[in-house]
């Protein structure tokens, strides 16, 4: 019997590893003979004294495993340099994609072993002393189920994430995902496991499958499951928005709201830039299903683009960019490109100059100057904090139509006027204020009512900036008293306030809307 420590090192303290989990259920599954596993889970920004605490390794295990990821190659190197001063005689073994594709530099610092593919299959045999031997693959038969009792606790209060098919239908050639074709699991097996989620202490359930509805009619079945479970949780999966059918819209569309997060990868509205990426997508059909979503109500909308996409200029980025703003979705996450090892767009591209360090992202193109990529990390700031988060948005939504800008030009020019860096909600939002107050067309008793109106619903008046504290006295307490009044009990002296038109706002900071978390007001 070995004693066998998984490590598995996340990118936020919310976040759990399934493949942690996965793996060691693998090893008491798959093995002849049984060992004593243990899953640690730490986080990037720990120390490394503390992912690599004394009472971790006592006694000292045969084995150490660690998933390799972007987010934690970075780390490594300094965190398998403290096991070796501590564990001289325990074997390192790394997984996962990083890893696999970089093999040589991990067995260069550090690494015992780097274990190629499917770790449920690998990490058993690796157990057993024959690392090329084939144990059975996790298909429907032999479905690994990670969800037991320590697990479940273990995910208290943080993101759970569950898998139901491996693989990707598309080739994009920034993804490793497309190496493999969809293999789907028992969706009887997986319906049993969302049941088990649902019952979790978690908020949010996270499908890990690459492209959730590439199979209209099991996603359609899940979705169903989903809505029948009565699930105060939260649940999200990526899709390829163009890829669904009239009868799962239809469905989403009677979910409860917030029940449903999506995540739609666009990445580009300019078809050369898709093209040289080999990624496939019907840009009519994508606009199209996300404003048919929207327009329910019910259902988070989160798109992504990627600059620095071959053939994409700043200009065209900026096309995108408003293309996919004026879809009006929840969140637009602006990503920069990585250049992954493995990735076909790294071994043919190379043109493109990215930083040597994980998580490889890109410096500069013939098509993204350092100045333009630079340009985007501001534009992103701006965004970031504020329309991504539902902060300032009556705000913003007036001060970009009054300054007649469009949404790339105004964040940008407010990216570029001031970042975020850690100032205090108080301060960023009266560095808002001015910067929309110096655009052509604001009116400033306008813009200070939009303001205050959003001030309200984001944090229901506490600490309200001096700036926007513009009634007397006597005009606050009239206001207080309306607004309890109204609501029918006692609220906070901040919760009530008076805008520059004269009229009153209270918040109830006891009802928030479900997908954006902003808390309801009225105007009296």
């Amino acid at each position: 019997m070995k004693k066998v420590i998984i490590l598995a090192i996340n990118s936020k303290y919310i976040h759990s590893c399934l493949a942690a989990w996965v793996l060691s259920a693998a090893v008491k599954k798959f093995c002849s003979h049984t060992h004593n596993v243990k899953v640690i889970e730490a986080n990037i920004n720990q120390t490394i004294d503390e992912i690599c605490r004394g009472d971790h390794w006592s006694p000292a295990p045969d084995i150490v495993a660690i998933p390799t990821y972007i987010w934690n190659a970075k780390k490594l190197p300094y965190i398998l340099e403290e096991i070796r001063k501590k564990l001289p005689n325990t074997k390192i073994v790394l997984g996962g994609p990083e890893a696999e594709h970089n093999a040589n530099f991990w067995l260069q610092n550090g690494a015992d072993a780097v274990l190629n593919g499917e770790g449920e299959k690998t990490l058993p045999a690796y157990l057993v002393g024959d690392a090329a031997s084939r144990v059975p693959h996790p298909d429907c038969d032999t479905q690994i189920d990670p969800f037991t009792d320590e697990y479940l606790t273990a995910l208290t209060g943080k993101i759970a994430y569950i898998e139901t098919s491996r693989g990707c239908p598309f080739s994009c050639a920034y993804c490793l995902s497309g190496d493999d074709p969809v293999r789907f699991f028992d969706i009887e097996t997986a319906k049993g496991q969302l049941a088990k989620l649902s019952k979790a202490n978690v908020r949010v359930i996270k499908f890990v499958d690459r492209t959730f509805n590439c199979n209209a009619a099991r996603a359609y079945e899940l979705i169903e499951y989903i809505m029948g479970l009565n699930s105060d949780k939260c649940f999200h999966f990526e899709v390829a928005a163009d890829l669904f059918d009239d009868a799962t819209l239809s469905l989403l569309a009677t979910a409860p709201s917030g029940l449903f997060q999506i995540e739609a990868g666009i990445q580009s509205f300019f078809a050369p830039a898709l093209s040289a990426s080999t990624r496939k997508t019907n840009l009519e059909k994508v606009a199209k299903n996300i404003r048919r979503l929207l327009a329910a109500g019910n259902i988070h909308i989160h798109l992504d683009l990627i600059a620095g996409l071959p053939n994409e200029t700043l200009t065209e980025f900026e096309n995108s960019f408003n293309s996919a703003f004026d879809l009006a979705p929840h969140k637009l996450q602006l990503g920069f490109l990585k250049m992954l090892h493995g990735s076909a767009l790294r071994k043919n591209h190379p043109e493109i100059i990215f930083d040597a360090h994980p998580p490889y992202q890109i410096i500069k193109s013939p098509w993204m100057s350092e100045a333009d990529l630079n340009t985007l990390y501001l534009t992103e700031d701006a965004l970031q904090n504020t329309q991504n988060k539902s902060h300032f948005l009556r705000t913003i939504g007036y001060a970009m139509g009054a300054g007649g800008l469009s949404p790339f030009a105004f964040f940008r020019r407010m990216g570029e006027s001031f970042q975020k860096k850690g100032m205090a909600l108080e301060a960023y939002a009266e560095k808002i204020f001015n910067f929309c107050k110096a655009l052509d067309g604001v009116a400033k008793d306008a813009l200070m009512e939009h303001m205050i109106i959003d001030w309200m619903e984001m944090v229901k008046g506490v600490n309200m900036p001096p700036f926007l504290k513009i009634a007397t006295k006597q005009q606050h307490t009239h206001a207080i008293n309306q607004a309890e009044t109204a609501l029918n009990r006692k609220i906070r002296r901040n919760e009530a306030a008076i805008l520059p038109s004269g009229q009153h706002i209270f918040v109830d900071a006891q009802t928030r809307h479900p997908i954006t978390k902003l808390y309801k007001t009225t105007l009296s």
